[in-house]
């Protein structure tokens, strides 16, 4: 069975909550992963305990009973099995269980909320048919995540996969690399990293297809990365709880046992008491879209970033605080909004100055401004580059169209420059190949940093970009007369027409 099959499952689930009285999708979201971890923690128990059989040896159950296992609920009244799961089996899992996972930190204030026995049973009936056993679980949580419609009051919203996919693809992580994202929300990118690698270090034969076709990648190449991939390849920062959990729900389903989630604001200048290693020269690769909407108080403000830029706008700390948080040579891919590449004020162009000469900016790629609907109609684009050194060329893209309409539906269209955007990102190589980028009425172009530091440092594409204009030829005006004489001709016979008729 594909993927198909469950992804509409998990659609009817959320029409049952829906109509259940949950309406609040991260509410939905949070009380569906916490009965999904109810299965999990049910597959992982009886695995250790065949396993202790196959080896002869006794093995203590984690569970105080196995009334508080998943087989009990399936197996019981429903009323009963609700009444078991809100008053024992959930605070048992806050108190023990989810303590020993990276969740443990972020659930001490969670909440069930189900309402009824109803709504329960009906929600336990379709996980336990779910494939969390398998390694399609994480693209099934993918699935549910993408059902945030809601954007917070940070200014956050979930990035679209695809756009994340096309950002993982240019910058191209290695699995001995720190990856990192400062403002992670439901750890989408650093999901993207680890599906990335799996994707590209699986020996070909072993590629095995859905019947839906959906391809599954084991990652066999990656064996001997598995500590690091385990341990430090990914780690992510956020100050919304509800993000946090969802993160790591999303990381622990792809496969990843104690994802480096952390409860941070990076800005904060708590940072680098709380992280002293991790805050500065530390990660290969940053990955992120971090909250645009929202300004600090100076007071909060990690001190480090205000030596550097007097501003209270989190899309320009935060792009000062990846630059801290790289090693020399450490690239970042990031989405901002389209103010930061033409903004005028001091902390805007001393911004877009630090990182053409002080960094290496190698790529401004303009995104259409639908591509957050329904959550946001802000124009934005992409920035890649890399720290230390200065810049020689920028490279700019134009993406008129992602492969879904630019309206509040988002539906697929035929159009898409997406995959044209990596590939000719490849052929570039990082300014090794940059002749077939000379003209600049193509989709994609280089412009000398040296002109863009005559323009102020302006890095919107519309100062750059050639457009062609085509000639429209146009008929005579005597031409014209003569051909509206003859439309009012046809149109008073018609009349005349129509009127004998009506006599």
């Amino acid at each position: 069975m594909g993927i198909r099959e469950f992804t509409d499952k998990m659609d009817s689930l959320w029409e049952k909550f829906w109509t259940g009285g949950i309406t609040n999708p991260l509410t939905v979201i949070e009380q569906i992963s916490y009965l999904m971890f109810a299965r999990l923690a049910d597959i992982s128990e009886q695995r250790q305990a065949n396993r202790a059989t196959r080896l002869g040896q006794k093995y203590e159950s984690s569970f105080p009973s196995d009334e508080y296992r998943w087989k009990y609920l399936i197996d019981v009244n429903p009323q009963k099995g609700f009444e078991t799961f809100r008053d024992k089996i959930f605070p048992f899992y806050k108190k023990e269980l989810f303590a020993q996972t990276a969740m443990g930190e972020f659930l001490k204030e969670a909440q069930f909320m189900i309402p009824n026995a109803r709504l329960f049973y009906n929600a336990i009936t379709d996980i336990k048919d779910m494939p969390l056993e398998g390694d399609r679980k994480g693209d099934l949580y993918e699935h549910l995540l993408s059902k945030l419609s809601t954007a917070g009051i940070n200014g956050q919203f979930r990035t679209p996969r695809h756009i994340i996919r096309a950002m993982v693809e240019m910058i191209d992580p290695k699995p001995d690399e720190m990856v990192c994202d400062p403002a992670c929300g439901t750890g989408g990118f650093l999901v993207a990293v680890m599906e990335y690698l799996l994707e590209k270090y699986t020996s070909q034969d072993l590629v095995t297809t859905d019947s839906d076709g959906s391809k599954n990648y084991p990652g066999d190449l990656l064996v001997d990365y598995h500590e690091h991939i385990q341990t430090r390849l990914l780690t992510g920062f956020d100050f919304d709880l509800t993000m946090l959990r969802l993160s790591c729900m999303n990381l622990l389903l792809h496969g990843l046992d104690k994802p480096n989630i952390h409860y941070q604001d990076t800005l904060n200048g708590n940072f680098d008491d709380h992280f002293p290693k991790q805050c500065h020269d530390y990660f290969d690769v940053i990955m992120a879209n971090p909250p645009f909407k929202g300004s600090l108080d100076h007071e909060v403000v990690n001190a480090q970033l205000q030596r550097t830029v007097k501003t209270r706008q989190t899309e320009l700390l935060f792009l000062h605080l990846m630059v801290r948080l790289l090693k020399i040579g450490g690239r970042c891919a990031v989405i901002v909004p389209d103010g930061v590449l033409f903004g005028s004020s001091g902390a805007h162009v001393g911004t877009r100055e630090m990182l053409v000469d002080q960094n290496q900016l190698e790529a401004v790629i303009s995104l259409p401004s639908g591509v957050f609907k329904p959550y946001a109609g802000v124009s934005t684009a992409i920035l890649i580059f890399a720290k230390g050194g200065n810049t020689t060329n920028v490279w700019f893209y134009k993406v008129e169209s992602d492969g879904f309409s630019l309206d509040d539906k988002r539906q697929p269209v035929d159009t898409n420059d997406l995959p044209d955007l990596v590939t000719q990102w490849k052929k570039y190589d990082h300014g090794k190949h940059p002749k077939p980028f000379a003209d600049r009425k193509a989709k994609a172009f280089l412009i000398p940093a040296a002109e863009i530091r005559e323009n102020n440092y302006d890095l919107s594409i519309n100062r750059y970009k050639e457009v062609v204009h085509e000639e429209v030829q146009y008929d005579p005006p005597l031409t014209i007369l003569d051909k509206l004489d003859t439309l009012e001709k046809s149109i008073v016979a018609d009349l005349n027409d129509l009127r004998k008729m009506l006599q």
